[in-house]
């Protein structure tokens, strides 16, 4: 069982931390009441698809031994605006490979891999939210 621990810090900053002991600040806007001091909590999953999906291609890439010397994400969320909730209606994540001779059906396949088995924060998004996937696969500098 995973726990975290919250504590309100100001305003609308929240301070969290795992059993680790890592940390995350968040904080709504100015013009919400708060400082811009941290994330806003909807980002945050933003931040988990990203990292769990990247762990999940960055891993399958490697098994397939693919040489990957760089590797980025770009993930944009699109929030309803129509109804609360304010949840995403849409994200389009974009995977960025760089490497030698990196096949690009391979980083295909570890896209759909992580979508489709193994990302849990993927797992838990429900039909409401469309989420679009795109890549480009770039050589590295020899």
């Amino acid at each position: 069982m995973d726990t975290v621990r919250v504590k309100w810090n100001s305003k609308r900053r929240f301070v969290a931390w795992d059993e680790e002991g890592h940390g995350v600040v968040m904080d709504s806007p100015a013009g919400y009441n708060g400082d811009g001091s941290g994330v806003r909590p909807v980002e945050l999953v933003l931040y988990a698809l990203a990292g769990c999906t990247g762990m999940d291609v960055i891993s399958i890439l490697e098994k397939k031994r693919q040489v990957v010397t760089d590797f980025d994400m770009v993930v944009t969320g699109t929030q309803r605006t129509d109804e609360y909730p304010k949840i995403y209606s849409r994200i389009d994540v974009e995977y960025v490979v760089t490497g030698i001779d990196v096949k690009p059906e391979a980083v295909a396949r570890a896209i759909e891999l992580s979508e489709e088995k193994y990302c849990s924060v993927k797992g838990m998004f429900g039909p409401q939210v469309e989420v679009v996937t795109s890549y480009r696969v770039l050589e590295a500098e020899r």
